[in-house]
């Protein structure tokens, strides 16, 4: 059965994966964006030019509008979601909004969803974007979406999503670096990290807009990885050498240098029907590609 779906962005990286998806499962797929940015779906998607922070031109575009999922990819504060609350009202039968493990506060243990984040009572502050950082939005846009939102809502929160075409390059970073012979700033070789790989994801998006898995869920690959190994698979797969410091301060760190370990419990999604995949069936392989490209 055909759904009608709405994704606000999805013109780039595992947006763009689960775009694809909602395509070939002949879903009728409207794109919500500012229009800045080519998709490259030509006539297989409709499209909508919008400010999804200016409440009035929200409104607008959506006043007629009915959607069986709405895959929101682009919140970032309590002001967007509140606006988003209102918008879709009464006109969604499922909301999945985009994520993120930085709603957590890490440290060196598995993060599970209610019980280290609570959205449903943490306390809801209004803002933008700018008002906060970007952890921060993401916890009280959950917030205004559990406490407020009149339809079903899942939050997907993913970790740091890896992929050749990731335009933040941030295992590119690596990899450059240990291939180059450049200094890669880390604190601690020790910290542990949760991944998942952007098509899983895009796969995890899809597949949870057509379930009954409502509330906040984590999503990433079950097993987590210390630095200094995925640090390793790079020299081994380079030939080279890594040579690592300690950052001395925050604008030269790597990437990955978070302040504790972060990696996430992914028993719910599991317990619902999900497998995401290990790394150790995508993340060698995934540097052995972005090696070839450099």
């Amino acid at each position: 059965m055909k759904r009608d779906v709405l994704v606000l962005g999805g013109s780039r990286f595992f947006g763009r994966r689960l775009v694809s998806k909602l395509i070939d499962n002949g879903d009728r797929v409207t794109i919500a964006t500012r229009g800045n940015k080519e998709d490259g779906f030509g006539e297989k998607v409709n499209r909508i030019h919008v400010d999804r922070s200016d409440r009035v031109a929200m409104e607008e575009a959506f006043r007629d509008s009915r959607w069986d999922v709405v895959y929101d990819q682009i919140c970032f504060s309590p002001d967007d979601a509140a606006i988003t609350c209102d918008v879709f009202k009464e006109r969604t039968g499922h909301y999945v909004l985009t994520s993120t493990l930085s709603v957590y506060e890490f440290n060196d243990k598995p993060l599970k969803e209610e019980k280290d984040f609570d959205p449903y009572s943490y306390p809801i502050q209004k803002g933008t974007r700018d008002d906060f950082s970007y952890g921060e939005g993401k916890r009280l846009a959950e917030a205004v979406f559990f406490q407020e939102a009149g339809f079903p809502v899942t939050a997907v929160r993913p970790p740091i999503v890896l992929g050749e075409d990731d335009y933040t390059e941030r295992l590119h970073y690596h990899v450059r670096k240990v291939n180059s012979g450049e200094m890669i700033r880390i604190t601690n070789p020790d910290t542990a990290l949760s991944f998942v790989e952007a098509g899983d994801l895009a796969e995890f998006l899809f597949w949870a807009g057509s379930q009954e898995i409502y509330g906040p869920v984590n999503a990433s690959s079950p097993d987590h990885i210390r630095l200094k190994e995925l640090i390793g698979i790079i020299e081994e797969t380079t030939g080279r050498t890594a040579v690592t410091e300690s950052p001395v301060n925050d604008s030269e760190q790597s990437p990955f240098n978070f302040p504790s370990s972060a990696y996430q419990d992914v028993s719910l999604a599991e317990a619902s029907g999900y497998k995401f995949m290990q790394l150790n069936k995508w993340l060698r392989s995934l540097v052995e590609r972005i090696k070839q490209t450099e």
